[in-house]
């Protein structure tokens, strides 16, 4: 192959997938298959509705062991588990009221697409989604489409 058609290969790109505004994704190393998620491009950073968020140390390094409520209503279910922590951040809500979340980095799923991504813990007891999906974990991956909501779920019936 020539250093022309190796340059044009290198520059050719993957068309980004299809989101609508909510999505039902997977967060396996959390143990959670299924957790309706909100795209928020208004969001810089991931947010997990998360409570009982104890922060330890382990073989000198930070966990964060928290509980996750995930799955449709009505058949909601609930998991203990941990993560490793990245740190903490202060994050500005949409009430414009800023909060210091602790930060964790696990693997985010959806339309067969996994990476690590790092999202903060929060109650989100108030709020319809138990996750927000904010643009740092969806750049250079999906584009969205307000429109249209739960692609993923077509996807996996397609499939």
């Amino acid at each position: 192959m020539s250093i022309l058609k190796k340059i044009r290969k290198k520059r050719t790109k993957k068309p980004l997938a299809l989101l609508g505004w909510r999505e039902w994704i997977s967060l396996p190393d959390l143990d959670v298959d299924k957790i309706s998620a909100k795209v928020d491009t208004g969001a810089h950073t991931s947010s997990l509705y998360a409570t009982h968020i104890k922060v330890f140390e382990r073989d000198g390094n930070e966990f964060a062991k928290f509980r996750v409520t995930y799955g449709k209503p009505g058949k909601r279910k609930f998991s203990t588990t941990q993560a490793p922590l990245v740190g903490f951040r202060k994050i500005k809500s949409s009430t414009g009221e800023t909060e210091e979340r602790p930060v964790i980095k696990t693997s985010v799923c959806i339309m067969g697409q996994c990476w690590k991504s790092e999202i903060t813990l929060t109650s989100r007891q108030s709020m319809q989604f138990p996750m927000l999906l904010g643009r740092a974990c969806l750049k250079k991956r999906f584009i969205v489409d307000p429109s249209r909501a739960n692609l993923s779920a077509e996807q996996e019936i397609s499939l």
